[in-house]
């Protein structure tokens, strides 16, 4: 999605535990591990902006995160089944140079189509959803699956863009400006 934007970045991995601590409000994970990673690479940099971002699939209270098998997918594909859910993204930002740090969250409700065994079963042939959390992509073969988003697609996606924009603002990081645009 940033190099849509046309933007220049290095992807740098964290490293961190992203547990969920017991009684941790769902909706508020995504954020917390979103500035986590971006504070433990930010440790390593000077002059730069640090973004991380951390999406997470939320059903009934619950964190469908990526499937760790076929069974746990199909088991994720049928619960989301003719329901709607929630899609939370947490970005955290750290602008290394003037020590400054923003993060927020951005929520989309996502409505699913009833799905039929034999929908699920050649959706989990594709082997999309096996790294995907909630066990499905909106931007592949996923997107077959929902009848209805009330949000922001790219947050569906792990990154709100709009929001992105308007935190990088803060900062005085005018993507506009940098692409041309």
């Amino acid at each position: 999605m940033l190099k849509n934007l046309g933007l220049d970045f290095q992807v740098c991995p964290a490293g961190i535990d992203e547990s969920v601590f017991p009684g941790e409000d769902a909706a508020a994970y995504p954020l917390r591990i979103a500035m986590k990673k971006a504070l433990a690479v930010a440790a390593d940099k000077e002059d730069a902006i640090v973004l991380a971002a951390d999406t997470a699939v939320i059903v009934d209270d619950d964190i469908l995160g990526k499937p760790k098998s076929t069974e746990e997918a199909k088991t994720m594909l049928q619960r989301l089944s003719g329901r709607e859910h929630i899609v939370v993204t947490g970005i955290g930002l750290v602008d290394t140079a003037g020590g400054r740090t923003l993060s927020c969250a951005e929520q989309t409700i996502v409505y699913f189509h009833s799905l039929k065994e034999a929908e699920i079963d050649a959706y989990l042939a594709s082997g999309e959803p096996m790294d995907k959390a909630g066990a499905y992509g909106i931007q592949g073969l996923g997107a077959l699956l929902i009848r209805k988003v009330d949000g922001d697609y790219f947050n569906v996606m792990g990154l709100p863009l709009s929001k992105l924009y308007r935190l990088l603002q803060n900062l005085d990081a005018d993507i506009l400006q940098k692409t041309g645009f």
